[in-house]
Order: structure tokens, then sequence, then C-alpha cells
């Protein structure tokens, strides 16, 4: 069953509560989206280190009900 694109923004935010998160359904089947997450708790912090605190957010979803997620990782400028 595919995730819905609220349901992965709700996830994201609830994780990281000062997140902005965007994101876009990239085939239009609820399997492939692109995410754009900015957040001070990213300050500091590597590309990998910000992307496996989505990733730790998205709760083991991710290859699973998510099958694909192209995620950009920043904080705030």
């Amino acid at each position: 069953m595919p995730m819905n694109a609220r349901d992965i923004e709700t996830m994201i935010k609830d994780a990281i509560p000062d997140a902005v998160v965007s994101i876009r359904d990239l085939a239009g089947d609820g399997d492939h989206y692109a995410a754009e997450v900015v957040s001070e708790s990213f300050r500091g912090k590597s590309r990998v280190q910000q992307h496996q605190m989505v990733y730790q957010a998205l709760q083991g979803n991710m290859g699973g009900e998510l099958h694909a997620l192209a995620l950009q990782t920043s904080a705030p400028k």
C-alpha cells in the first residue's frame, strides 16, 4: 500500500518539529516522492547525518510502503 504525501510530511514534522517540509509525488503512484526538508537541527551535521534523521523519522517505511524518496535537506539560510 503506497504512502500518502501528507503522512510522510506528518512523520517528518513529528520527529523534527521545526522542519519545513515540501513533498512532491514524482510519478503519481504514491510510491515515488521528492522531499525538501529544512531544519535548524541540521546545522553542523553532514548531509548523510541529515538524511539519516529523515529516514529515522519515517520509522522503517522507506523501502517498504515508501519505495523511493529523492531527498534534499538543509539548515535555514
